[in-house]
């Protein structure tokens, strides 16, 4: 064999010799993996929140509340928080929801009325009265008793006419006399609780003027009120929008004498 391929033939040998070697030897390191450090957690405060559902008009009782931890920076003025008032949920016991409350939501002395403040002024819009006129236990003159706090409703007058009496007959007159009146409460309820969708009582309390006020309180005086139910999406709609009321006239006939009066 020629010396030159007997050259090549060992640097063949010799590579492939180192080469098994190489490969035969332990495993390259694994490469190092920097673990980077992971952020504080950001600081929390202690809520007071609602434990449950609470609706408005609700006495404020221990187990209505709670102390929930809440991200400091997403904390807002009128949150109650422990480290500022440790013993809150303590004094917030006894309080009256002035307005309804969801399950963890942060309670706030706005939305409260202590006890020595009075509930049906404390919900009363600004420049209004609230006006109890008589209704029906049975709900003939309030809608069947569906009428529940918050609804709005027209306020019917009837009475008798006194000019009928010199003719014999006896003429019963209808009239609206305020039109969207908010019901504050129905007897001693002042919202739906539980589902409730029928409610009888012997009082209905409306937010009022101080001028329908006095018209209330007079026509109730010389007749009887009923309340019309009015439709939500009629709600609010200004006076301009709805029809002027009509008188509605009924005329009973005595000694064999009818006379129907229109007014």
């Amino acid at each position: 064999m020629k010396p030159a391929r007997l050259a090549v033939l060992a640097i063949a040998l010799v590579a492939g010799g180192g080469a098994a070697f190489l490969m035969s030897g332990d495993p390259p390191p694994a490469p190092v993996v920097v673990q980077a450090d992971a952020p504080p957690p950001p600081p929390v405060a202690e809520v007071l929140v609602a434990a449950a559902e609470l609706p408005m008009g609700q006495v404020l009782q221990p187990a209505d509340l709670r102390w929930q931890k809440w991200p400091e920076d997403t904390l807002t003025p009128g949150y109650i928080t422990r480290k500022d008032v440790p013993k809150a949920l303590e004094d917030t016991v006894g309080a009256t929801a002035r307005s309804a409350f969801l399950p963890g939501e942060p309670i706030r002395p706005q939305k409260l009325v202590r006890p020595d403040s009075g509930f049906m002024a404390a919900i009363l819009p600004a420049g209004q009265r609230a006006v109890a006129i008589v209704t029906d236990s049975r709900g003939t003159n309030s809608a069947g008793g569906f009428i529940l706090p918050n609804d709005r409703v027209d306020v019917i007058h009837t009475y008798r006419d006194e000019d009928s009496k010199a003719t014999s007959t006896d003429t019963q007159i209808a009239k609206i006399i305020l039109t969207d009146v908010r019901v504050l409460a129905v007897g001693q309820l002042i919202q739906e609780k539980n589902g409730t969708n029928v409610v009888t009582g012997e009082t209905a309390t409306l937010a009022l003027t101080p001028a329908q006020a006095e018209k209330i309180t007079l026509a109730q005086k010389v007749g009887v009120l009923s309340l019309a139910l009015r439709s939500l999406a009629d709600s609010g709609r200004p006076p301009e929008a709805e029809a002027p009321p009509e008188e509605t006239t009924l005329t009973v006939m005595r000694f064999g004498v009818s006379r129907q009066q229109t007014r």
